[in-house]
């Protein structure tokens, strides 16, 4: 997925819209453009009644470079990567490969909710990220991977948005 810059209109009424019924949402929605960040996707309920969530994949949109998961007792991580256009430097050590999605498997009851947390550096610029999300349960999957459209219409499975502002060493004084 790309970076996906939305009118400010727009992603404020999709955010809150979906906020109150979207299952696959950021515990905080909202970041600073360029910063350090780490934040959780919160799996709110079973895909169907009567199935256990067995399965979280989170993909992480392009423009971030860097990214890691929390593992969760219980749960095996597993990381997916692919190369980087250029090699970036992270404390001294150069990576040439980017995380591009982070799997959680295990058991989530569907009477239970859970949160999957990862931190990433996050692009300069201030505007969208959207994180499709991928949840499997027993015998069925939840794909809450949908942008909202442009003119702020909610989708039926929207994908987590992070909001990111200006950071406050870029603004205009």
């Amino acid at each position: 997925m790309r970076l996906r810059t939305f009118g400010l209109v727009a992603v404020s009424a999709a955010a809150l819209a979906g906020g109150a019924q979207a299952h696959a949402v950021f515990t905080n929605a909202d970041a600073e453009a360029g910063a350090h960040w780490a934040g959780a996707v919160r799996i709110g309920h079973a895909c169907q009644p009567g199935q256990a969530t067995t399965a979280v994949r989170i993909e992480i949109p392009a423009g971030i470079d860097l990214a890691r998961a929390q593992p969760k007792a219980g749960w095996t991580l597993t990381i997916e990567r692919e190369p980087l256009a250029q090699p970036i430097n992270d404390h001294g050590k150069v990576l040439t490969e980017r995380v591009k999605a982070v799997i959680w498997t295990g058991r989530l009851p569907e009477d239970q909710f859970d949160e999957f947390a990862i931190a990433a550096k996050l692009p300069d610029q201030a505007g969208s990220l959207v994180f499709p999300v991928v949840q499997t349960c027993e015998g069925s999957e939840s794909r809450w991977t949908e942008v909202p459209s442009a003119d702020g219409s909610r989708p039926k499975y929207p994908a987590p948005v992070l909001n990111l502002s200006a950071s406050v060493k870029h603004r205009s004084h």
